[in-house]
């Protein structure tokens, strides 16, 4: 498995710095998120850190810009267009619910919705052109939550990459001797039970010879 992925990442090279962030900034840009979050491609980005094929700083960088990019024309999207977004063809994708879910989410949490809705991808392709077409100011309140929510985000999704693929190697490391005391516990079992086995089909020995009456004179 980890050979599989080392090559998909190789054979990328450093065109995953260009793919995983253009993902990252497509997800509330043009809504990719409701259909590939681009959390997935970050992770991916992280693992193959790990092994070398990128740097990890540049990648964690290139996510955070991305990510407070993708958001911030996600805003202006839903400002410029407004209602007409919701029942363009890509409107109607999202669905009539889904407008519903993220309006009740922005209305409830006001702009923390724009930090808090960076851990659900639907949220995550939503809110920002919600925020836009309630014309949250952008400057005084979206900008600031959007920058943090992009820090954590974009920073942990592929720090979580990388340390998977530190765990995985750990795992791999653990499964080559790790087979060795178990069949050693499940041998040691087995020659218990067939001991015992043995015991009980062994007939008992004859009983010792009481002394008669007249040894024990004698």
């Amino acid at each position: 498995m980890l050979d599989f992925l080392r090559a998909i990442g190789e054979s990328v090279g450093g065109w995953l710095y260009v793919i995983a962030g253009g993902l990252a900034f497509a997800e509330a840009a043009i809504m990719v998120g409701v259909v590939l979050p681009g959390e997935t491609a970050l992770l991916v980005a992280g693992f193959a850190a790990h092994e070398g094929v990128i740097s990890l700083v540049p990648m964690i960088v290139v996510a955070i810009v991305c990510a407070i990019a993708g958001d911030s024309v996600g805003y202006e999207v839903g400002r410029a267009v407004g209602p007409r977004l919701q029942g363009s063809r890509l409107g109607r994708l999202v669905g009539p619910q889904r407008w519903e879910a993220g309006e009740e989410f922005l209305h409830r949490h006001g702009g923390k919705a724009v930090l808090l809705g960076r851990g659900t991808a639907l949220l995550r392709a939503l809110v920002p052109g919600l925020a836009g077409m309630a014309r949250m100011p952008y400057l005084r309140t979206f900008l600031p939550w959007n920058a943090v929510g992009g820090i954590v985000w974009g920073g942990t999704c592929v720090v979580l990459g990388y340390v998977f693929a530190a765990s995985l190697h750990q795992v791999a490391r653990y499964l080559a001797w790790g087979p060795i005391p178990v069949v050693v516990l499940v041998a040691a079992v087995v020659a218990v039970r067939e001991l015992r086995r043995r015991r009980r089909r062994e007939p008992p020995g004859d009983p010792a010879p009481e002394p008669t009456e007249n040894a024990s004179e004698r």
